[in-house]
């Protein structure tokens, strides 16, 4: 079956993105997509956005504003697509419908995956995910631990936090994370849960992050659709399996050396693109990474980087 290439388009205004409504009589009519068409041979990415999105809503697209965000391949049954996926806010004009099409800026929020076609979904999970994933480090006992966490939430607020203590047992580790998710909800920050899935109901927070040993007992999604799932990989295997227990997103590494992994090697950002190209759901850059190094993780094509030291 021959795999369509679409190119698709994030366009961005302040907190909210544009959206059209499909036709009823086409495939998936009904449903709400982001602006976008089919690659024409021959064509770059970049052009078939510029003249697809001046086609379907007359705005006009700076090529050089445009940026990745995430290449998502999937198969309906009756047909295979490859959605490239490109972000901008640099748009001109005022949209309008111009083939028919209802069109809107909704707040990213506001958007549910029941309204779109399945294989945007991903897409969603993107515009929803902050670029910065910031994991807590080591701290001796539990109220240290809360005290540092709030002190780093004061200084970086970052749109979502992973509680990571490997060393603590279930007790004191739900001791720890419900103080966490009280301070967290306080600041309008997002809690991620680290360890097995059992950890997520004593404490309610808003997700659970899976180690690969974890993820690997797994062979379906473990949580309900709404609560955010991550899982640690290293390879191409491991996201697939990620990708395939339906996973919101992956963190990738190490990308760099790095001092909490010194005997892991590197897969350096020439393999995390490869990978990412591949992954279909967003994903982190881990290992020696920096806040500096958001804008190189977003250009290979991942949604932006994790760390510990650099935050914590």
């Amino acid at each position: 079956m021959k795999e369509v290439h679409v190119a698709v388009a994030v366009i961005v205004r302040g907190s909210r993105v544009l959206i059209a409504r499909r036709p009823d009589h086409v495939h998936q009519g009904g449903l709400l997509e982001f602006p976008g068409g089919k690659v024409e041979p021959g064509e770059t990415v970049q052009a078939a956005l510029v003249r697809e999105i001046d086609e379907e809503t007359g705005l006009r697209v700076p090529p050089e504003s445009l940026s990745p965000v995430i290449a998502i391949r999937h198969d309906y049954g009756d047909k295979r697509v490859l959605l490239d996926v490109w972000r901008t806010s640099a748009v001109e004009g005022e949209p309008v419908g111009r083939e028919g099409q209802p069109v809107d800026w909704m707040a990213v929020d506001t958007l549910q995956d029941e309204d779109f076609p399945a294989a945007n979904r991903p897409i969603i999970r993107a515009l929803k995910l902050p670029p910065y994933l910031a994991i807590s480090g080591v701290f001796g006992n539990l109220v240290d631990g809360l005290r540092h966490l709030e002190g780093q939430l004061e200084q970086q607020r970052p749109g979502m936090v992973i509680l990571r203590a490997p060393w603590l047992g279930d007790s004191d580790y739900r001791e720890l994370a419900l103080s966490a998710r009280n301070l967290c909800r306080e600041m309008g920050v997002s809690l991620i849960l680290h360890g097995g899935v059992q950890r997520l109901e004593p404490v309610a927070a808003d997700g659970i992050h899976l180690s690969w040993a974890e993820a690997s007992q797994l062979t379906c999604r473990p949580v309900p659709e709404g609560v955010w799932l991550g899982v640690s990989c290293h390879n191409a295997e491991e996201l697939a399996h990620a990708v395939a227990l339906g996973a919101d997103y992956a963190t990738l590494g190490p990308v760099q050396a790095t001092s909490s992994h010194p005997d892991a090697d590197p897969i350096g950002w020439s393999r995390f693109q490869a990978l990412a190209a591949q992954a279909s759901i967003p994903l982190y850059a881990l290992g020696g990474m920096a806040t500096d190094d958001i804008a190189v993780a977003q250009q290979c094509g991942g949604q932006g980087c994790a760390g510990i030291s650099s935050w914590w």
